[in-house]
């Protein structure tokens, strides 16, 4: 695990230690060791670098790594889960001899034997580049999910790219502008997913992609990695697939669970981290470390959940209470390490609990993706809801019905309850099929967004690049998350916070095949009625107390709607002066006053909106001084 950096130039840089510049941008990301690779081809000056987080092959994985002829030169940032049996093959089957235990070689090795076919066959999360000086090409890949992050820009001067913007703007002579299209996204999302970053000319590399790089023309093409998915039988029973769901995930687990470092688990009492919990502790010969993180407001507190799963399965448990006081200070640290605007506030208890973890152990598995993959979140239910209340109510009506709702269930207070869900479903409906984008709206609403940004500046159908798809059934929903808030938003969050504090997240639900298998079941495999990721809970039901897996789960939310009329108040108020508004010109000045002061004064609760906003005006204010 680590954090990597490359660039192809046409001029020599200006600094001849450019990429250790850029290496030291991320050094949370690999404090245990560093390695540069510098290059002229073609007229063309290279850099390659890698910070690394030393979690397997302690002694003999350093980076850059080399082919025997040095012709083929790797960085990578991740974990390949299969090395073992991808090595196995490749000494049994084409004789290759190793020198290092790490997967770094055997990808270096694998690419030798398949070329860029080879991409495919890596189980795990993972951003790499390879310099192949006999073809002279870069190839720059990025995992199926999405769990490493890949930044690139080409410019005039050439292509750079990188694990984190912090480092590319190195390169650039001043701040890049802001991407209109980025900044509609969002204000809607809370979050920016690939392509988009919040700078123009700045793009993240989709998920399960990867560019290749002409060095000699600087041309660059897009790829995607993944071919035809297997696709088990149509008809397999319930019964059977309940089977291979158990199966499939103890496998994922104890593959996720190699390491030469101490190893624990994020523990919130859920579905998804209980049960990784529970499979890393029937595969361990002695009690696993347990990680939980509670709150001092009991509406978001549920410690006893995962007190319940400690003690079920006899773990090492470690519990940290949150309150404002002890967010307060790293509230800035957080926020600006994402290097975009980011506003999904769970990233800060995240951040804490990475922090509470390092203590401990160097790797934690989490149950990130677990809604995703089979089908767990309460808005999955939209679909039936829209198309039951679109063909009772008339359009004219439901206008009448969602300004009356507006009224009625906004709230006061931050408490995430049952009347925000209601406004919040109203909202979503949609005669024209766009319900599904209108539920992952957590921001401003499509239609709101003309009230917040200025018109020069709004693009206000910026979220249409991501409408390819049908967007009817679970299936799609669930194909929508992975790319949408999956990329941007989950990851982005577990990525940024556990490596700030030099910590690898695993996460076993997001295995491509686990994937595959669940995405062919029939929708109601996995909801069936109104139960969610039914056939997850039915596969692991035996191991916990009846009807601990039905229990309903609160997000992993902290109160920052409260946190904003008082720990916060003032530097949000600053963020509303008319003159600084003004001057930045993005904003309708009005509407913005309007929609914070009430929401500081106690009269409307717009959490998500003034989190949203209080979050892109830090980010503006870091990166333009």
């Amino acid at each position: 695990m680590c954090g990597i950096n490359g660039y192809i130039l046409n001029n020599k840089p200006t600094r001849s230690n450019l990429i250790s510049l850029m290496n030291d941008k991320i050094i949370h990301r690999g404090p245990d060791d560093d390695g540069v690779h510098k290059d002229v081809i073609s007229n063309k000056y290279i850099g390659l670098g890698m910070r690394r987080l030393s979690i397997i092959d302690l002694s003999t994985g350093k980076q850059p790594m080399f082919s025997e002829d040095e012709s083929v030169v790797i960085v990578f940032n991740g974990e390949i889960y299969n090395y073992k049996a991808l090595k196995s093959k490749l000494i049994e089957q084409h004789n290759v001899i190793f020198n290092s235990t790490s997967d770094t070689e055997v990808i270096l090795r694998m690419y030798e034997i398949y070329g860029v076919e080879s991409f495919s066959r890596l189980d795990g999360m993972f951003a790499f580049s390879i310099l192949d000086k006999k073809l002279g090409k870069i190839f720059i890949a990025r995992d199926f999910f999405g769990e490493k992050p890949l930044y690139y820009s080409k410019m005039n001067q050439g292509l750079v790219w990188g694990s984190e913007l912090k480092s590319l703007i190195l390169n650039f002579d001043s701040k890049p502008k802001i991407n209109k299209e980025a900044l509609s996204i969002y204000f809607q999302l809370t979050y920016i997913p690939a392509p988009y970053t919040i700078y123009e000319g700045v793009q993240k590399l989709l998920p399960d992609h990867y560019l290749v790089v002409d060095i000699d023309t600087l041309e660059i093409s897009e790829n995607v990695i993944s071919k035809t998915h297997e696709i088990y039988s149509e008809q397999i029973n319930f019964n059977e697939a309940k089977k291979i769901t158990h199966d499939l995930v103890m496998e994922s687990v104890n593959s996720r669970s190699v390491s030469d470092v101490p190893i624990g688990t994020f523990l919130s009492g859920g579905v998804d981290s209980s049960i990784v919990s529970l499979a890393l502790s029937k595969l361990s010969s002695s009690p696993i470390d347990t990680f939980s993180m509670g709150f001092d407001k009991k509406a978001f507190d549920e410690t006893n959940k995962s007190r319940v799963i400690s003690k079920l399965i006899g773990s090492n448990h470690h519990e940290f209470i949150v309150s404002a006081k002890d967010v307060e200070n790293d509230i800035d640290a957080v926020l600006s390490n994402f290097d975009e605007p980011f506003a999904d506030s769970s990233a800060l208890p995240t951040y804490l609990v990475s922090k509470l973890t390092q203590q401990h152990v160097k790797v934690a598995l989490t149950g990130d993706g677990g809604d995703e993959v089979f089908g767990g979140y309460n808005k999955y239910y939209i679909g039936r809801l829209n198309r039951k209340y679109t063909s009772i109510v008339p359009e004219n009506a439901h206008k009448y019905i969602s300004k009356t709702a507006n009224k009625i269930f906004n709230t006061k207070d931050d408490d995430r309850g049952i009347r925000l869900k209601l406004n919040r479903l109203i909202k979503a409906i949609d005669y024209d099929k766009d319900f599904y984008y209108n539920i992952i709206s957590l921001g401003f609403q499509k239609n709101e967004l003309a009230n917040l940004i200025k018109p020069d500046i709004l693009k206000a159908c910026a979220l249409d690049y991501y409408k390819k798809d049908e967007c009817s059934t679970l299936r799609d929903f669930r194909n929508i998350d992975r790319n949408l808030s999956l990329e941007g938003d989950m990851l982005v969050k577990v990525d940024r916070t556990s490596m700030l504090n030099s910590i690898e997240c695993r996460a076993p639900f997001l295995n491509k095949e686990l994937w595959n298998f669940t995405n062919q079941l029939p929708d109601s495999y996995l909801m069936k009625g109104w139960s969610k990721k039914h056939i997850l809970k039915e596969s692991f039901k035996q191991y916990f107390p009846v009807g601990f897996l039905n229990k309903s789960k609160q997000g992993f939310g902290v109160p920052v709607g409260d946190w904003l009329r008082s720990i916060l108040k003032e530097e949000l108020k600053s963020y509303i002066e008319v003159k600084f508004l003004s001057e930045q010109d993005l904003f309708n000045v009005d509407f913005t006053r309007m929609i914070v002061l009430n929401h500081i004064e106690g009269k409307v609760d717009n959490t998500f909106k003034i989190w949203a906003f209080f979050c892109f005006q830090k980010w503006y204010l870091k990166q333009i001084y």
